[in-house]
C-alpha cells in the first residue's frame, strides 16, 4: 500500500465520521449538543441496510438512514428543547437506546452481504497523476460529502438562514426579537443534524462494508461531537479532522498487512489516540470560540 492508497483510505474511512461531524455542527451551531450522534449512525446504518437489502436501491437506503438518524435525533431535540432535560444525560440515554434497539432489530441482518455503493471513476479527472485515484475514484455517497462541507459553509456564513441559525446559539433572545422561533429552529437544527449522522451511518454499511453487525460504529459518532471542537464549529476543519481520523485507520490496516507484530488491540486504539491528541492541542484555544449557546449546557446553566 503506498501513499495513494492510504489517502484514499483515510477519504473512504473518514467519510462516515465527517457526514457525523456536519450534523453535530449544525446542531451545536444552534445551541444543542447531541451526545446520541452514536445512536443515530447507529440507526442510519441499519436503517440504510434494510431497505437496501429489500429494495436493492442503495440510494433508497441512504434515504431511509437519514430517516432513522432524524427520528433518534427528535427524541433527544424533544426530552432537551420542549421538555428541558439536560442535554448530555437525555444524549447519552438515545445513544444506549439506539444501541439497543439496533441489536435486537438487526439480528436477522448479521453478515449479510448487499449489492451497495461501488466507486465511480470520473471521466478524464481520475486520470489525474496522483489527485486522479485520491478524489475521483470513490462511491456516491463520499462524492456528496465532500460537496457538503463547502454548501454548509456557504449556507452558514453567507446566507440568511446561517445568520439566523447561529444567532440561534449565540442569542436566542435576538433571534425572538426579530420574530423567529429558537425553539423551532433548533428542532429543525437537531433533526437535520441527525439526517446528516444518519447519512454517515448509512455510508458506513452500505458503501464502506456492504454488511451489518451489532455495534458496527464503534465509537464513531462520539468521535464525531469530539472532532466538532477540534474543527472550531467550521466545516472545512471538520473534514480535515474526519480525514485524520480516517487516516489513522487506513494506517492501521498497513501495518496489519506488513506483518509487523503489534497487538491488533493497540492498532485499533490508533485513530481514538490521535484523536484525543488532537483535542489535547487544539481544546484550549478551541473553547473561546464555542457557541455561546453550548457553554449554558457544560456549566450546567440549561439543558439547551
Amino acid at each position: 500500500m503506498n501513499g495513494i492508497d492510504i489517502g484514499t483510505g483515510a477519504i473512504r474511512a473518514g467519510t462516515s465520521v465527517l457526514y457525523a461531524s456536519l450534523g453535530e455542527l449544525i446542531a451545536e451551531r444552534a445551541g444543542v449538543v447531541n451526545l446520541g450522534t452514536e445512536g443515530c449512525m447507529l440507526g442510519g446504518a441499519l436503517g440504510a441496510f434494510a431497505v437496501t437489502v429489500w429494495s436493492g436501491n442503495p440510494w433508497l437506503g441512504a434515504l431511509a438512514g437519514g430517516i432513522s438518524g432524524s427520528v433518534l435525533a427528535l427524541i433527544h431535540a424533544f426530552l432537551v428543547i420542549t421538555r428541558k432535560a439536560n442535554a448530555l444525560a437525555s444524549g447519552l440515554t438515545v445513544m444506549f437506546f439506539a444501541i439497543g434497539l439496533t441489536s435486537f432489530l438487526g439480528r436477522g441482518f448479521v453478515n449479510k452481504q448487499i449489492h451497495g455503493f461501488e466507486p465511480i471513476s470520473i471521466p478524464l479527472l481520475s486520470k489525474i497523476p496522483f489527485l486522479g485515484p485520491l478524489l475521483f475514484q470513490h462511491d456516491g455517497l463520499t462524492y456528496l460529502s465532500m460537496l457538503l462541507v463547502p454548501t454548509l459553509w456557504f449556507l452558514l456564513f453567507k446566507t440568511r438562514l446561517g445568520v439566523i441559525l447561529r444567532a440561534t446559539g449565540e442569542r436566542e433572545e435576538v433571534v425572538y426579537t426579530y420574530g423567529f422561533s429558537p425553539k423551532w429552529i433548533r428542532y429543525g437544527a437537531v433533526m437535520a443534524g441527525g439526517f446528516l449522522t444518519g447519512i454517515g451511518g448509512a455510508q458506513l454499511s452500505t458503501a464502506y462494508t456492504h454488511t451489518w453487525v451489532e455495534n458496527m460504529t464503534q465509537g464513531k459518532g462520539i468521535v464525531a461531537v469530539a472532532l466538532v471542537i477540534f474543527a472550531a464549529w467550521k466545516p472545512a476543519r471538520a473534514m480535515l479532522g474526519a480525514y485524520l481520523f480516517g487516516g489513522a485507520q487506513a494506517l492501521q490496516l498497513v501495518v496489519q498487512q506488513q506483518g509487523y507484530e503489534i497487538s491488533p488491540f493497540l492498532l485499533f486504539m490508533t485513530p481514538y489516540v490521535i484523536t484525543l491528541l488532537a483535542l489535547f492541542l487544539v481544546a484550549r484555544k478551541q473553547r473561546s470560540q464555542m457557541p455561546e449557546g453550548l457553554s449554558k449546557v457544560f456549566n450546567g446553566a440549561g439543558g439547551g
